[in-house]
């Protein structure tokens, strides 16, 4: 190793807000435990293009020993362990829900999402950046929290080519998550918005949210409000 330029991420600074995860190309900054978090020195080509994007003035250039930056290590997909898959037990039939072949192969329903993988990282309603370009002239796809774990085909059946994000309307604080989807909503193109929630009377909470972002913007965006039930129906 040797003494280069580097970023420094100071966690008491850093709120978690992901702006400086959209703002790296190389993918050297990631969040976990809500903090941001330099994933790799040799993702991190010292050039500082984050330092501009972060609120809190939580990250700064330094030097200090590290491995050099490795261009070709950049944009590598992290290694993916997959089992053997197992023989079918029952025969397969033109019709088959995605959630009953699942079944018939011995694999969770949610594995069934090859066609409609997540677009982006973060998703969390607080993380995301407003400015982020996957937001730009997209179908916005606004989700409660526990929703993917009620509606085992969540992947399959709402979220192909939608950029996602996250929050519970009943543990987010209501006014930072109405400026932050607000904020979305006017830097972006954003076509239309569907919010899906549970049936829960706390949950509709997240269809309010959404119409009082809209309203705030001053555009005509189109809203649907899609209903889960506690057993993964659609039922509104």
């Amino acid at each position: 190793m040797s003494q280069r330029t580097i970023i420094t991420i100071d966690e008491a600074k850093c709120d978690g807000c992901g702006r400086c995860v959209s703002a790296c190309a190389e993918g050297a900054i990631a969040i976990r435990d809500g903090k941001a978090k330099l994933v790799s020195d040799v993702y991190c080509d010292g050039l500082g293009a984050c330092l501009g994007d972060c609120p809190r003035g939580a990250i700064r250039l330094t030097q200090r020993e590290a491995a050099p930056f490795d261009q070709k290590a950049v944009g590598k997909p992290l290694p993916v362990m997959t089992a053997p898959r197992p023989q079918c037990p029952l025969p397969i039939r033109e019709g088959d829900s995605p959630i009953f072949v699942g079944r018939k192969l011995g694999q969770s329903p949610g594995c069934l999402s090859a066609d409609a993988p997540l677009s982006h990282w973060p998703i969390q309603l607080r993380l995301v950046s407003p400015a982020a370009a996957f937001f730009h002239d997209a179908d916005l796809l606004l989700v409660a929290d526990c929703v993917p774990f009620a509606c085992a085909d969540f992947h399959s059946r709402f979220l192909h080519r939608r950029p996602l994000v996250i929050a519970c309307p009943k543990l987010d604080d209501r006014e930072a998550a109405l400026e932050k989807l607000t904020a979305i909503l006017t830097a972006s193109s954003v076509r239309s918005v569907t919010v899906v929630h549970m049936e829960v009377p706390c949950c509709t909470g997240l269809v309010r949210l959404a119409q009082a972002a809209i309203a705030a913007t001053g555009r005509d965006i189109p809203l649907q409000d899609t209903t889960i039930s506690v057993g993964g129906r659609e039922v509104g």
